[in-house]
């Protein structure tokens, strides 16, 4: 693509502004993604997560596991990575998590989905956006709850910088 048509690129707004989000609104968050043993242990090595739990079977099995199961912070990682194109992808400051709770362990070759709810928004004072928190749950493709959590991020009103 030479230069010229690089500027002229149409761009694809993303994400969702202040004003799309309504209290109760539901996000079901499309794709999934299948978790690996390599998965978990490439993220556990490269976080230097050396807890045995996710990497010796016989370990994890006297833990009452049925085998070494997926690291939950790369699960949580992967659920909020699932939302980001609904929630977040249009910009604005994350300002935390809180609520985390984990269910069922996940497996490798375990699929993950995600689903989000919108909990509430609040237009700040300068009226450029305001902060919006989504409660999402993560859950296997057995339906089971594997992660659910309350996230808020800052969001701009359209056309205005938040």
């Amino acid at each position: 693509m030479t230069e010229e048509e690089l500027r002229n690129a149409p761009v694809r707004e993303r994400g969702h502004v202040f004003e799309h989000y309504e209290v109760g609104q539901e996000f079901v968050h499309h794709w999934g993604r299948t978790l690996t043993e390599a998965d978990s242990t490439l993220f556990s090595t490269l976080t230097l997560h050396f807890n045995p739990t996710y990497y010796n079977t016989e370990y994890a099995q006297a833990l009452g596991f049925e085998r070494a199961p997926v690291n939950p912070l790369l699960v949580f990682n992967t659920i909020v990575g699932l939302s980001v194109e609904d929630l977040s992808e249009a910009g604005g400051p994350f300002l935390g998590i809180g609520k985390l709770a984990y269910g069922k362990p996940v497996y490798p070759g375990d699929t993950l989905y995600a689903k989000s709810v919108v909990l509430s928004k609040r237009l700040a004072s300068n009226g450029m956006g305001g902060p919006v928190t989504w409660r999402t749950i993560g859950y296997n493709q057995r339906g089971e709850v594997v992660v659910e959590f309350e996230r808020t991020n800052l969001v701009r009103i359209a056309g205005k910088a938040a």
